[in-house]
């Protein structure tokens, strides 16, 4: 007992990195004029979230059944219920739970931001956030992971959160990316990354954390969770191979946002399905979402949504694709919850349910974040200003910028300056 509670305190930590991890991998992408502004959306998302977790998010998604749609229980408003408990019956009092599936809702949120980096304005994004947590996260785990939620009990699998996290956000991010509309030049001017170290230092911020996330859900320190952590290292590792493929065939050369990007698609990929799979699925999941992820994030300029920094093309897709391939690929041989999917003799059984989850929340997570979003836009304005926006959005929403560059005292007083050699640098260099 002592053993379990240690390795999921260890792998809440784990997935609290993540988030950080993803403020810097966000931050390279974007601009030098709002690197501040993406990684607080970040960063805002680990304080709203983690305080709404504990005061009623944590029942609505693991409190008694209602419905199959949601959970509720009066003694989980702000978990009191689990601080009274018996050491020796309960050594955790169930707080450890509440732990580690609050770094889920937080890092959930967190990815949305990504799709309207560059654009969106900090107080209205927190508000989207609380919102879209609480009428969408929190259920969406009660559907997946509660007693009693309708995903569960029709027999789809999800070890990790392909449907609650990554589906979710992902149908999310592209709602948003329609509500805030394209960023002004796009996709005319370049909007190159402005720091690719940051992102190849969020990358593997991402993939260490990532161990918590995956392995962690197996909530015991066992063979399960370390079929997970060796499945997570293996299609990670084929995920970013095929990514680099795909820009050597399509561009002529593998790049290192290539490589950072497809250690996340591989990630994300392999979550739903990381105890479920033996060592040749976790490599045709990885593979497969290095060579179609690429592909799909291209899409967005055919298909006119400006998904800024790849949240559909990379979270969406890779969600899909590690959720359904579970009808494929699933093996009873690795878990004991473990299930023969299509290709180990299981017959088609399983893909249906794998389709039908991923449908579900793709479908309620589309529709209400862009009913939240346009009421939002409509009411008190989510989007900058234009002039904002040229100008840079990080001294309008925090009054403060990225990189001093070695011009004025700093602080408030030499904003206008600071804003403007970014503005400078950044044009130099684009």
């Amino acid at each position: 007992m002592e053993g379990n509670t240690a390795w999921l305190l260890t792998s809440a930590a784990l997935v609290l990195l993540m988030t950080p991890g993803l403020a810097f991998f966000y931050g390279g992408m974007v601009r030098s004029k709002s690197v501040l502004n993406i990684m607080m959306m970040c960063f805002g998302a680990i304080g709203l979230i983690g305080v709404l977790w504990v005061l009623y998010g944590y029942g609505l998604a693991y409190g008694d059944d209602v419905g199959g749609l949601f959970g509720w229980s009066n003694d989980l408003l702000g978990i009191t219920g689990l601080l009274d408990f018996d050491p020796e019956a309960d050594p955790t009092g169930g707080t450890v739970d509440v732990a580690f599936q609050a770094m889920f809702a937080i890092i959930t949120v967190a990815l949305i931001a990504g799709a309207i980096a560059d654009r969106a304005r900090f107080g209205p994004w927190l508000l989207f956030a609380g919102l879209w947590a609480t009428l969408v996260y929190f259920p969406v785990a009660h559907w997946v992971w509660g007693d009693g939620g309708w995903i569960g009990e029709m027999g789809a699998l999800d070890f990790a959160g392909g449907t609650a996290v990554h589906i979710n956000s992902g149908a999310a991010a592209l709602a948003l990316a329609i509500v805030l509309g394209k960023r002004k030049g796009w996709p005319k001017e370049p909007m190159k990354p402005h720091n690719l170290p940051f992102v190849m230092l969020g990358a593997g911020l991402l993939w260490f954390g990532w161990f918590g996330f995956n392995a962690g859900s197996a909530y015991a320190a066992d063979g399960v969770a370390g079929v997970a952590f060796v499945n997570t290292v293996t299609a990670t590792c084929a995920a970013m191979l095929g990514w680099l493929l795909v820009e050597r065939l399509r561009d002529g050369k593998p790049t290192s946002l290539g490589a950072a990007s497809g250690i996340v698609a591989g990630l994300v990929a392999i979550t739903p399905s990381c105890a479920y799979v033996d060592t040749w699925g976790a490599l045709a999941i990885g593979g497969l979402a290095g060579l179609i992820c690429p592909l799909a994030v291209a899409l967005k300029y055919k298909l006119g949504y400006d998904d800024a920094l790849d949240v559909v093309g990379i979270h969406f897709v890779g969600g899909w694709i590690g959720t359904v391939s579970l009808g494929f690929l699933s093996t009873a041989r690795v878990t004991p919850d473990g299930v023969d999917a299509l290709f180990y003799g299981g017959g088609a059984g399983q893909i249906w349910p794998q389709i039908a989850g991923a449908l579900g929340v793709t479908v309620y997570s589309l529709v209400a974040a862009l009913v939240i979003g346009f009421a939002i836009q409509k009411t008190i304005g989510f989007r900058v200003d234009e002039d904002v926006e040229v100008s840079g959005i990080d001294e309008a929403e925090h009054a403060e910028v990225g990189y001093e560059l070695g011009i004025g005292r700093g602080g408030r007083s030499g904003g206008s300056s600071i804003a403007a050699a970014s503005k400078k640098l950044e044009e130099s260099t684009a």
